[in-house]
């Protein structure tokens, strides 16, 4: 059987004598100090314990005083205060500030429950709080790979890009000359038909390359946000035609590393989105910079996201908007009204004083994963 260690803050010996009788009747096996001058109470406080039994009434101070001292220390140990008498404003007081439970001297069967009870609650509390910080690290990690998967996924586009650049690239248009070549020396009609449909081919290729290469690494982010976004938005346009308006607060925007390729990304699949599945006529794209904070909005005027989308259990579009905007200290917020459009708003704190003014219980943009935006 578990020896319990408890420390007594007790002035009577007898007292003390009573309280360690009853436990042992109990059947507990108990290794009780006791102790009544505060100043070696609160070193004592320093000492593993599992649980305190105070008195209430005590030379110079009151159960109470231990009790505020052991919440100081920040200490998880069951506080049970045992006193001859004690009035009920006080006993609630003490429980209030953290007592596990009070009892009278004069009637001490309900002692030995009381301890037990009191030590497994302040076990399970400290698992619970084992778990929450396990927890924790769980999801740093977790956020730390998402960051590291992002990056290696874009180093793998860019050197993907190069190659179609320089390798398939530089290939069509080699090929392309040739064929002009050709052209230009060709007399007979049926050779020159060819040769121009292989032009119009190769021509296509190229522009299919240029296009792709866009996709995987665009060049036009090397020109700023503002010209990325002013390109990609014009392009929208032409390609799906739905009308797409652009608004700018800043078009000198000087931005940390990292930031403008991420809130082109987070742009791109939105607009990806709403290509796809919005149904809108018209998409309006936001980017401030205000206080430090850097805000980029993208919503449209389409049916918007109904329950059912937002049900969806394999939803990944959103949470890696997420675990994008994360990289780079932001975060995104997705709101919807069915048939009224969808918003949604990427957020990353650039100043030092608008990171500073987030506090721990700043929501990070809930994931409304399970959400039609997770089908890209």
């Amino acid at each position: 059987m578990r020896i319990l260690r408890v420390l007594h803050v007790e002035d009577s010996e007898l007292d003390h004598q009573l309280i360690l009788a009853q436990l042992n009747r109990a059947g507990l096996k108990v290794e009780m100090e006791r102790l009544d001058a505060l100043p070696a109470v609160l070193a004592a406080l320093d000492r593993p314990w599992d649980a305190i039994i105070s008195d209430f009434n005590l030379p110079g101070y009151s159960g109470l005083e231990v009790l505020e001292a052991l919440k100081e220390k920040q200490l998880l140990t069951p506080f049970i205060l045992v006193s001859g008498e004690i009035g009920e404003d006080t006993a609630v007081a003490a429980m209030r500030n953290g007592a596990s439970d009070y009892l009278l001297k004069n009637n001490l069967n309900r002692l030995a429950p009381a301890l037990l009870h009191a030590i497994e609650a302040v076990e399970n509390e400290r698992a619970r709080l084992t778990a929450d910080q396990e927890l924790v690290k769980s999801k740093h990690r977790l956020h730390q790979l998402a960051g590291h998967l992002q990056t290696s996924v874009e180093l793998e586009r860019a050197a993907i890009a190069r190659e179609i650049h320089d390798d398939v690239g530089g290939s069509l248009t080699a090929i392309k000359f040739d064929l002009a070549w050709i052209d230009r020396h060709a007399t007979e009609p049926e050779v020159r038909q060819r040769v121009a449909a292989a032009l119009e081919t190769v021509s296509s290729a190229i522009d299919a390359s240029q296009r792709i290469m866009h996709n995987l690494r665009p060049a036009i982010l090397e020109q700023g946000l503002v010209a990325a976004l002013q390109w990609m938005t014009a392009r929208f346009e032409r390609r799906t035609g739905i009308e797409a308006g652009l608004r700018v607060g800043d078009e000198r925007l000087a931005l940390p590393p990292g930031v403008p390729l991420v809130a082109y990304r987070t742009a791109q699949e939105a607009l990806t989105n709403v290509s796809k599945h919005s149904g809108a006529s018209r998409v309006d794209i936001e980017l401030s910079l205000d206080s430090g904070v850097l805000t980029l909005e993208i919503r449209d005027n389409g049916r918007g996201i109904a329950a059912g989308d937002l049900a969806k259990e394999r939803s990944f579009g959103i949470r890696g908007l997420h675990e994008r905007a994360a990289t780079v200290g932001g975060w995104v917020d997705l709101s919807s009204t069915p048939g009224q459009g969808t918003s949604l708003i990427l957020t990353v704190p650039l100043a030092q004083d608008a990171i500073d003014a987030l506090d721990d219980s700043t929501d990070f943009g809930k994931d409304l994963g399970n959400s039609i935006w997770g089908r890209v």
